[in-house]
């Protein structure tokens, strides 16, 4: 059910938030590179996704794709605040946060690793990062009445050098290099593991202190953390009926494996720490929710084959 590579990468990946935390010196020399970061991830997952599977994906799953969209940027954010306003209130505008974000770059990466339609993944991810500037501060605005004044020309550079770069290098590679796909493809994995630890401990190492002297904070936050990836994975997964097994994780994906590097960016501009914290240790669960997804996979394929 679980391959060795899930079993390495969940390893690096905890290694490398504790490696954040212990040695800060170390892993704030990465926190100028996150975006970029990011920006090698997706270049990676897009590699895989040929321009014909998105043309086919939107004649073929137009309403899938239209629903994810809406369900990801508006009905979720609003139905996981006010369920934490009445439940947890002092955590409600993480939870806002964290809900309305767009689909995270990392999220083709993870539906490669669990056999989702990534094609449906780097779809969401696109959209749901394309309107996030215009639903996000005004979802702030009326829930909480936070005004987040973001310069559109900033959210449009950010976007465009963090989404629309790499497709673009990506389409030129497969124009003009094609040769080059396969020994990149080849070393994707082992690419892939050195991305994320250089994310992850440029991300915990801005929050060892924090670590250090609020220890109740940071667990309580983890476990919001936790619990926000358990409703956005479960919504996933029965967001589109009895669609098939790729498109459901696929689902999972588009909602559990969030931009919560860019909920750190808001938080700490316009929040305060509480938030921060909990967009730094959703990677916890981030990472950690592929293996809920290796077993419904599993599950799944059992029912398919039978005993």
């Amino acid at each position: 059910m679980f391959r060795m590579q899930d079993i390495i990468l969940l390893c690096v990946v905890f290694a490398s938030f504790a490696a954040g935390i212990l040695f800060p010196r170390i892993g704030g020399l990465f926190q100028p590179f996150i975006l970029f970061f990011l920006m090698a991830i997706l270049f990676l997952s897009f590699l895989t996704i040929r321009s014909e599977d998105i043309r086919r994906l939107f004649r073929d799953q137009s309403r899938a794709v239209l629903w994810l969209s809406f369900l990801k940027l508006i009905a979720l954010p609003l139905g996981v605040y006010f369920l934490f306003r009445y439940f947890l209130p002092a955590y409600a505008p993480a939870a806002l946060l964290l809900a309305g974000v767009s689909a995270g770059v990392i999220a083709p990466f993870i539906a490669t690793l669990v056999s989702a339609n990534a094609a449906l993944v780097v779809v969401i991810v696109v959209i749901t990062s394309i309107f996030l500037p215009f639903t996000l501060p005004v979802l702030a605005k009326i829930l909480l009445g936070q005004t987040m004044a973001i310069s559109l020309p900033f959210m449009i550079r950010m976007l465009a050098l963090v989404i629309f770069v790499p497709i673009a290098a990506v389409w030129a590679v497969q124009r003009f290099m094609p040769g080059t796909i396969r020994p990149i493809l080849k070393g994707r994995y082992i690419f892939s593991l050195m991305i994320f630890s250089g994310t992850n401990m440029g991300v915990f190492s801005q929050y060892s202190d924090f670590f250090y002297r609020n220890p109740g904070t940071i667990l309580e936050a983890t476990g919001v953390s936790i619990l926000l990836g358990g409703v956005f994975l479960i919504l996933g997964f029965f967001s589109l009926g009895k669609a098939s097994a790729g498109d459901r994780l696929a689902a999972a994906i588009s909602m559990a494996n969030i931009n919560n590097v860019l909920v750190l960016v808001f938080a700490a501009r316009f929040f305060g720490p509480l938030e921060s914290t909990v967009a730094a240790m959703y990677l916890i669960p981030f990472y950690g929710l592929i293996v809920p997804m290796r077993i419904f996979q599993h599950l799944r394929k059992d029912a398919i084959t039978g005993p």
